[in-house]
C-alpha cells in the first residue's frame, strides 16, 4: 500500500512544486482544492471536477456531522463511495464552522458544545470527536482540531487561544492513532503575532504532523496583512511536508501564497462566484449580470478550453444567469474551477522552469488589462 508522502521536487525562490503521494493517488503541488462543502462541489458532478484537474477535494466535518451524520456516511461506505470520488480528499476539523455558523456555543479546555444552524439541536466537539467523525468519513487527509482565532485578537487573547489549539492538537495526535496511508495535518495559530506563529509551530513540530497548515488568516485581516504573515509563517513550518493555506483564496492570494511557500489551497470562492455571476480569467473578474453582455457573442476567455468558454457566448451565459436558470450556475462554476486548475498549473511548470518572477510579472499585467472593450 502506498504511504502518505512528500517529495519536492524543484523550488524557485521560495515557491515550491512537488507531489503528495496518498493511496487514492498523487496530489500536484502547488495543490488548489475545490470545496465540497455537504459531499458535493455545487452544481458539479464529481466526474467533470476532475477534468478540471483537481487531485483532491475538501469535504466539511461540521456539516456532514450534522447532515446526513459521519455514522450514516461510514455504514454506507465511506465519503468517497457515498459522493462517488475515488481521489484524496481532506477534511477540515469542524473548527471554524463552529466559529462562524453556530448561534450558541460554549467552549471549554475539553471542546465546543454548539447548536446546529439546520435544526437547533445540540451537539459537543472535541479533538477526540473530530478524529472520530473525519475517521467515520474516511477522509485521506485529516485535520486537527483547533480553535480559530478571530481577526483582530489582542495578543493575550491570540496568545491563549494559540496555546489551547496545541493542546488540542497532542489530544487531535493521540486520537488519530496509527492509520497508515492516512494523514493528520498541525494547524499554527498565532493571529498575526510573529512570536506566537514561532511558538505554535515549535509545539507542532515537537508532535510531529504528516503536513502543516497556516491556520487563522483570511479571516479578515486583508491581503497585505496576510502576505505580511505569510512572508515568515511557512518558514517556521518543515520543509519536508506540505504546507496549506486554509481557506484561501482569491487569484492573486494563490500565486502570493505560493510565491511564499505555500503547497496546497482551498476556497469556495471560485464555485461561489460561479454561482452568483462573477468570473475569474486572466483578464480580470467581470461580472456576468452585467448588461454590457447581454449582445456580446463571444466567450467569457477566448483562451480558455472549458465548456462554457468552447460552446457558449456571453450573452447566453447572461441570459441563463438573468433566467436563474440552473445551466448558469452549472458552466460558470465549470469556467471557475478550470481557470483555478489553470492557474495552478501555470505556476507548477513555471516553478519547475525556474522561471516562478517572469509568470508572477505576466499574471498580474494580464489581470491589470482588464476585461475586452464591450461591443
Amino acid at each position: 500500500m502506498t504511504q502518505f508522502s512528500f517529495d519536492l521536487h524543484s523550488t524557485d525562490g521560495k515557491a515550491r512544486t512537488g507531489i503528495i503521494h496518498t493511496p487514492r493517488g498523487d496530489i500536484r503541488t502547488p495543490a488548489f482544492m475545490p470545496v465540497g462543502t455537504a459531499a458535493t462541489v455545487k452544481a458539479m458532478l464529481p466526474e467533470n471536477v476532475r477534468a478540471t484537474g483537481a487531485d483532491i477535494l475538501l469535504g466539511n466535518t461540521y456539516h456532514l456531522m450534522l447532515r446526513p451524520t459521519a455514522e450514516r456516511i461510514a455504514n454506507l461506505g465511506g465519503l468517497h463511495k457515498f459522493m462517488n470520488w475515488e481521489r484524496p480528499i481532506l477534511t477540515d476539523s469542524g473548527g471554524f464552522q463552529v466559529m462562524s455558523l453556530s448561534d450558541l456555543r460554549k467552549m471549554s479546555e475539553q471542546g465546543v458544545t454548539f447548536k446546529s444552524h439546520i435544526d437547533g439541536s445540540l451537539h459537543e466537539i472535541t479533538p477526540e470527536r473530530s478524529m472520530e467523525i473525519q475517521r467515520l468519513l474516511g477522509s485521506d487527509i485529516v485535520m486537527c482540531f483547533d480553535e480559530c482565532t478571530p481577526h483582530p485578537a489582542p495578543k493575550d487573547v491570540a496568545l491563549k487561544s494559540m496555546r489551547m489549539s496545541m493542546r488540542w492538537a497532542q489530544r487531535s495526535r493521540d486520537a488519530f492513532g496509527d492509520r497508515p496511508g492516512h494523514a493528520l495535518f498541525g494547524i499554527q495559530q498565532g493571529s498575526v503575532f510573529k512570536d506566537q506563529r514561532e511558538e505554535s509551530a515549535e509545539a507542532l513540530k515537537a508532535i510531529g504532523f504528516e503536513g502543516y497548515a497556516v491556520g487563522g488568516l483570511a479571516v479578515g485581516e486583508g491581503q497585505e496583512t496576510m502576505f505580511q504573515v505569510l512572508d515568515y509563517a511557512p518558514d517556521m513550518l518543515p520543509a519536508d511536508k506540505p504546507r496549506y493555506l486554509m481557506g484561501v483564496g482569491k487569484p492573486d492570494d494563490l500565486v502570493g501564497g505560493v510565491k511564499r511557500g505555500i503547497d496546497m489551497f482551498d476556497c469556495v470562492l471560485p464555485s461561489r462566484s460561479g454561482r452568483t455571476g462573477q468570473i475569474f480569467t486572466r483578464h480580470g473578474v467581470l461580472n456576468i449580470k452585467n448588461a454590457r453582455h447581454k449582445d456580446d457573442p463571444r466567450p467569457l476567455d477566448e483562451a480558455c478550453t472549458c465548456p462554457a468558454c468552447r460552446s457558449y457566448s456571453r450573452a447566453y451565459l447572461h441570459h441563463v444567469f438573468k433566467a436563474q436558470e440552473i445551466i448558469a450556475s452549472m458552466l460558470m462554476t465549470w469556467h471557475n474551477l478550470h481557470y483555478y486548475q489553470e492557474l495552478m498549473a501555470g505556476m507548477r511548470d513555471a516553478i519547475a522552469a525556474g522561471t516562478f518572477d517572469a509568470f508572477e510579472t505576466q499574471f498580474h499585467a494580464q489581470r491589470a488589462q482588464g476585461d475586452i472593450e464591450p461591443l
